[in-house]
């Protein structure tokens, strides 16, 4: 076992590693996802935008963005870099984007990819295009094209 982390909360659903960097993002069932350093055992950042369990995570191959998928029936694309002033971005006439100035709103989601019609078990970057895949208990697989 190369290490050892733990955190009190609910149960992890879902992990993903970097791509590059020591890190690994942990989803959560009480619907927040937590990134660590697991070289240095150290939590790095929250993420907390999700209504209820996340059950899928994955880490962008070449962009600082990871995508999440939970029983909210939202694919959400966070970017772990940006803080402030970002710039929204709409998805498709299926997709909801987030202002940058509305202050109920966490500064790191990028977009809510909207669609499924029940709980979204996975979901994942592409390794090469932009695109993000999700499969739900709609029984639906669906590709979202995020260029």
């Amino acid at each position: 076992m190369l290490t050892k982390f733990e955190t009190k909360s609910a149960r992890v659903k879902g992990l993903s590693f970097h791509p590059k960097r020591p890190w690994v993002l942990s989803s959560l069932h009480n619907g927040v996802i937590q990134l660590w350093d697991y070289r240095m055992c150290t939590l790095i950042d929250k993420f907390d935008e999700h209504d209820g369990p996340v059950r899928g995570i994955d880490f962008h191959k070449q962009q600082p963005l990871f995508v999440s998928g939970g029983d909210d029936y939202k694919i959400k694309v966070w970017n772990y870099k940006l803080r402030r002033g970002r710039i929204p971005r709409d998805f498709g006439k299926n997709s909801q984007g987030f202002r940058g100035d509305c202050p109920q709103q966490s500064r790191t989601c990028v977009c809510v990819l909207t669609g499924h019609n029940h709980y979204v078990m996975c979901a994942q970057f592409h390794p090469s295009e932009d695109l993000v895949v999700s499969a739900s208990l709609d029984q639906t697989v669906r590709v979202w094209d995020i260029s």
